[in-house]
């Protein structure tokens, strides 16, 4: 049992361990196509129009698969919705794989490989919302950064370095397979090795709700529970300028700062890598000092100093490579600062809504992948490159002020602790009037 312990430890629940493990092989799995999908399609009887048409479908149900996690989680229980991502992604991948691809056909792919992106959110966005449910509060921070540890070193992280390796080794194609493999390997292992109970159960008490109020408490939760709507809010500015930058980043370095596409590509790796690493170190320390404050000051404020600093140095500094990565680096751990959303958006509310809160968390995080480009398109027409990125950074700093106004709960570690000191102070001058009035009472005796 002394494994069981230093998981607890680090703030990794020891019941919930295999399916961190699940979750890291099945995204690996997801993440093999992810940078060679759409040239693969190019040059197999697609145009790069129709594969990025289908790519931006498959984007689409993501976000949908991202709201429906919370949504059935509700209903049935992480495990079953966990259960339900991982039949639909194997079944869709199949057809897509031995019909839609070598039929070459528009249609198919756009269907079979478009309604597979429904299942990996199910899968690890259900899980995301087991964790919430089981863990206690004080260790939710550190819980959900090491979910997103997992998920990130998946998709794209390892999944992207195994594409490479197996392409060289046994070709495209075959590498397709090979993803599937992998995801089927997670699948088993969250489905056979997950024994903790809590996400076996849904997580309303009246487990006859039917399936249209459950997604409708998806959504009217916004109006009955502003602040889940402050924290949506919230978790869609987090990755907004992140995803953003991917329209410009490679042309601003490679263009204006000279440098080479692997340089690019390698600033970008260990970016990601760096700020991975840091997912479950800041989510523990916000279960010491407080989820707010992290939320606010290293992620909020945190970002929009480090993002203007990674886009602004470089050219300071004439393209210095060194100074870029480290800026780069900064940038990619404050945005760790916003791990502790899921645990505060979950204590927003009671039991019965822990799932319509944190399918508002699942669905904002889908779309910030959409709203990060479009506000580019939009805006740097008429404000240019530059302004753009002010524009991301005012966004962060609004991010901050609403999580420090708007986002205080009791469950909250640091606000635990504010409230215990100030039962502390209390009670020391309750104690310390007694003792003077004894004081004055054995005087006058």
């Amino acid at each position: 049992m002394g494994w069981r312990r230093q998981l607890d430890r680090w703030g990794l629940p020891a019941p919930l361990f295999w399916g961190y493990v699940a979750v890291l092989i099945f995204m690996i799995g997801d993440g093999v196509e992810s940078n060679y999908l759409a040239p693969y399609m190019a040059g197999n009887g697609f145009t790069l129009d129709t594969a990025a048409t289908i790519i931006s479908f498959y984007g689409i149900t993501v976000t949908l698969g991202s709201w429906l996690a919370g949504a059935l989680s509700s209903l049935w229980g992480p495990r079953r919705v966990m259960l339900l991502g991982g039949v639909i992604w194997v079944v869709f991948e199949v057809l897509f794989l031995l019909v839609a691809l070598p039929a070459e056909s528009f249609a198919l792919s756009f269907l079979t490989y478009g309604l597979r992106g429904i299942a990996y959110p199910m899968f690890a966005y259900a899980f995301l919302v087991w964790i919430q449910a089981a863990t206690p509060a004080g260790q939710r921070g550190a819980a959900t950064g090491w979910f997103w540890l997992v998920f990130t070193g998946g998709l794209p992280t390892l999944g992207s370095a195994v594409a490479i390796v197996s392409i060289a080794v046994i070709g495209e194609y075959p590498t397709f397979w090979l993803s599937l493999a992998l995801v089927i390997s997670g699948f088993a292992i969250g489905m056979l090795a997950v024994r903790e109970r809590t996400g076996f159960q849904p997580l309303v008490a009246r487990g006859d709700m039917s399936m249209g109020r459950a997604l409708l408490g998806g959504i009217d939760i916004l109006g009955r529970r502003p602040r889940v709507a402050v924290a949506g809010v919230v978790r869609i500015i987090n990755t907004t300028p992140y995803f953003g930058f991917f329209i410009f980043l490679p042309g601003f370095f490679t263009e204006q700062m000279g440098f080479s596409q692997s340089g690019y590509l390698g600033l970008i790796t260990i970016m990601g890598l760096v700020g991975m690493s840091f997912n479950p170190v800041i989510g523990n320390l916000s279960d010491r000092i407080g989820w707010r404050r992290i939320l606010t000051f290293v992620g909020g404020l945190g970002s929009a100093v480090t993002m203007l600093l990674m886009y602004f140095v470089p050219q300071w500094s004439g393209g210095n490579y060194l100074l870029s990565l480290v800026f780069a680096c900064l940038y990619g751990i404050t945005l760790c600062g916003y791990v502790p959303a899921a645990a505060l958006i979950a204590s927003l509310c009671d039991e019965e809504d822990k799932g319509n809160a944190l399918a508002i968390y699942c669905l904002s995080a889908g779309l910030s992948t959409f709203i990060g480009p479009v506000l580019y398109r939009l805006l740097n027409n008429v404000m240019g490159m530059d302004g753009v990125v002010w524009i991301y950074a005012a966004l962060y700093v609004v991010s901050a002020i609403l999580s420090w106004f708007f986002l205080v709960t009791p469950e909250d570690p640091g606000e635990r602790s504010r409230a215990g000191a100030s039962r502390t102070g209390t009670n020391g001058r309750e104690e310390a009037s007694r003792n003077r009035e004894s004081q004055a009472a054995g005087e006058q005796a």
